[in-house]
């Protein structure tokens, strides 16, 4: 198993967008905050596309005017502009859509509040730039927009991905696999909830260093011959994975922050929101083992240096994990 997941790493790592074409791809965000009953503050977020802003607007229906858009200020990753809406009848029955969205690659994610504090979200693709809103989405429609949020928050997240590619090449045993990414599981869990509900809160800049710095450890540990690896990681990588789930738990719980939960349906959004991760991460284990099964079906030479690739595999991982322990530490 080890020797497909390096595989698999390796090949994958050449599919890596560049740059530019890496911001082309982050999501944009359209946020319309409730004064009234007739009034919205809009907030728009746009994806940075080499050095100016996606071409694409968010529109509404004719039952409510806008007012001019000043032009977008870039923030460091993406470019924000903010305006007002004024829908006499309110935002129920609305069309939202996001102009030019047909003819991207990316998504956009719209919070909007029917009334103050009554918060609610919509993924909007290339194959679905717009939606009405609803008067009352059901839980049928929370369900499946958390869900959706869950997976695509989890495919987005690069050091969470990493983090579990890195426990498969540790683990290697397919029971103890199982065991490891049911703890991980269970932990991001706990902590997510709870951070989620505001029983738990702590600042996102240090969390986010301590999760990639939990993904240098596991490239450490890949680094060594098995005889040389920490114990605890050897004989209980279940325990090492509940320990650092706890923190990768936290990171999830600050997107799931900044997206919102609807206030008459949290538990069943939080529940959702965590069904769609875990869902995430098991279409991430497929793809890897799947890839990994393919490159040593055609490249039987590749699949005989199974240490070797493992090795220069945690190199890959080590140091990219390094790289964003500086970048999130100098971003303090």
């Amino acid at each position: 198993m080890r020797r497909l997941a390096a595989l698999a790493l390796l090949l994958l790592a050449t599919l890596q967008p560049s740059a530019p074409t890496a911001h082309a791809l982050d999501p944009g965000y359209l946020e319309l905050s409730a004064i009234d009953a007739a009034q919205w503050r809009v907030y728009w977020r746009m994806p940075d596309v080499n050095g100016r802003p996606m071409p694409i607007a968010p529109r509404l229906s004719n039952a409510c005017e806008q007012t001019p858009s000043p032009a977008p200020a870039f923030d460091g990753r993406a470019w924000v502009a903010s305006f007002m809406a004024t829908c006499p009848d309110g935002l129920a029955g609305v069309t939202i859509r996001i102009e030019g969205l047909e003819r991207t690659r990316t998504d956009v994610l719209v919070r909007y509040e029917l009334a103050p504090g009554q918060a609610r979200t919509q993924r909007l693709t290339a194959s679905a730039p717009d939606f009405t809103v609803p008067s009352d989405p059901g839980r049928g429609a929370v369900f499946a927009s958390y869900v959706s949020l869950g997976v695509t928050h989890i495919l987005e997240g690069l050091d969470h991905l990493l983090f579990v590619f890195a426990l498969l090449l540790l683990v290697g045993q397919p029971r103890r696999l199982i065991w490891a990414i049911t703890a991980f599981t269970l932990a991001h869990s706990l902590t997510l909830a709870a951070a989620t509900l505001g029983w738990l809160r702590l600042p996102s800049a240090p969390v986010e260093v301590v999760v990639a710095l939990s993904i240098v450890f596991l490239a450490y540990e890949l680094a060594l011959p098995p005889e040389r690896r920490d114990p605890a990681a050897e004989r209980f990588p279940a325990l090492v994975a509940f320990g650092f789930g706890l923190i990768h738990g936290l990171g999830f719980a600050g997107a799931l922050r900044e997206i919102g939960l609807p206030q008459d349906d949290i538990p069943l959004a939080l529940l959702s929101f965590n069904i769609g991760v875990e869902l995430g991460q098991l279409l991430f284990i497929a793809l890897i083992l799947t890839v990994g099964h393919l490159a040593r079906r055609v490249v039987p030479v590749m699949a005989r240096n199974g240490p070797r690739l493992t090795r220069v595999s945690s190199y890959v991982i080590g140091s990219t994990a390094a790289f964003w322990v500086i970048e999130r530490i100098a971003a303090f």
